[in-house]
């Protein structure tokens, strides 16, 4: 061993390695005011008090006839129907010795204990019902308040709003919502072989070169997460190109994103020019894929640095760089949902690092293995519906419970 390789830091754990990540994203100043239709996926901002309570009264969850229970003490019972009430009315006292006609979402009337339900009772002539069966005190009512109370914090700052949300927080009234700030982000490629689908057709491609594919999904990830992007393009394999490109990002936007360069190669340019503009910390993360990763500031933009390979770049990107950009918006829940999973596959030979395998569902409940785990197979992100989180020196026999992640959670 020479000493410049045993002069080469070990591989940061990505648990530590994402705890001092998150410890540089503050959430970003100001807030959006934004109409409750448009505040899907977005991070609220304040914590949401109801002035009301929902329902605002009792309320018939069926359609059917309004009673008092005490009245009814056997099947068959003839009462006369004293009043209708439907949705969006207001009902009037129950005269005693009589049903009302009611329908879903009606209040109830005072005097009424119960509801019974249209299927439950017969015509018994001109506005006359038969009761067939013996109401309960309760039955089929829906209290004041027992979806909110009023004063109730329904919502709580830093939840990501989502579409049951959206509906929650307009039942207490809300038209807009107080949301934290868009990032903005700023993202570019770098590397000579990359060119853009459209500007040089399959047959035409030069050797060496390669279609930039990290560019639309970085861009569709961002999206999803709610960022305002700008896209620099791809940047020349020069380090004079590199720091201008950086400097035109840092005069206006949150975050730097890159993906390639931040390796230490004769070519890798990003490195020396972030280091040149401001700060940098590499890191060599013990994952697989997706070892090198880079933190640092250029002016008062945050910089990452990602892995150029595409399913290294999409996996980091997934693990690291999207709770970051949740906690620049204000949001509290950042770690997915981990489900444990019965292994159908196996795997004979231990990694040294964390490994993160493409992996699907299948019908029996457990996970099957994409055959394919190299770092440059964007088919297995695609086929695969979630990861599987192996530990280092961890072998896997068929029917071993496994750490599962849902894709569809990470990208929504």
């Amino acid at each position: 061993m020479n000493a410049k390789t045993s002069a080469r830091p070990p591989l940061r754990p990505l648990d530590d390695a994402l705890a001092e990540l998150l410890t540089f994203a503050r959430a970003l100043k100001g807030s959006d005011s934004i109409s409750t239709f448009d505040a899907d996926s977005r991070v609220l901002a304040q914590d949401l008090v109801s002035e009301l309570q929902v329902p605002p009264q009792d309320n018939s969850s069926m359609d059917g006839y309004a009673v008092r229970s005490s009245e009814i003490a056997d099947e068959g019972v003839p009462l006369p129907v004293s009043q209708r009430i439907p949705a969006g009315s207001e009902a009037q006292p129950l005269t005693p010795g009589s049903a009302a006609r009611i329908f879903t979402g009606a209040p109830i009337p005072a005097g009424a204990d119960a509801v019974v339900m249209q299927e439950d009772t017969e015509p018994a002539g001109e506005q006359i019902v038969r009761i067939l069966s013996v109401p309960k005190p309760g039955q089929w009512i829906r209290r004041s308040g027992e979806d909110v109370k009023r004063g109730a914090v329904v919502l709580a700052k830093g939840e990501r709003l989502t579409p049951a949300a959206l509906g929650l927080a307009a039942s207490i009234g809300m038209d807009k919502l107080q949301v934290g700030r868009r990032p903005r982000v700023a993202l570019f490629s770098t590397g000579d072989e990359l060119v853009m689908p459209g500007e040089v057709a399959p047959a035409q491609m030069k050797p060496g070169t390669i279609y930039n594919s990290n560019r639309f999904f970085m861009t569709a990830l961002l999206r999803r997460l709610q960022c305002d992007v700008t896209d620099y393009g791809i940047v020349p394999d020069r380090l004079a190109a590199t720091q201008q490109a950086l400097k035109r990002a840092a005069t206006d936007q949150d975050l730097i994103l890159t993906c390639g360069g931040v390796s230490v190669g004769e070519e890798d340019h990003v490195k020396p020019a972030v280091q040149s503009l401001g700060s940098l910390d590499l890191w060599q993360i013990a994952m697989k894929p997706g070892k090198p990763f880079a933190y640092g500031r250029v002016g008062d933009a945050h910089f990452i640095g990602l892995p150029g390979n595409p399913v290294s770049s999409f996996l980091t990107f997934l693990l690291l760089v999207r709770p970051f950009l949740l906690k620049l918006q204000g949001a509290t829940q950042l770690a997915p949902t981990v489900m444990r999973l019965p292994a159908h596959f196996s795997v004979t030979r231990a990694d040294k690092r964390r490994e993160f395998m493409r992996v699907r569902r299948d019908a029996e409940g457990g996970v099957q293995l994409f055959a394919n785990q190299s770092s440059g197979v964007l088919t297995s992100t695609v086929w695969g519906d979630g990861l599987v989180d192996n530990p280092s020196g961890s072998t896997i026999a068929p029917g071993d419970p496994v750490s599962f992640i849902s894709l569809a959670e990470l990208l929504a």
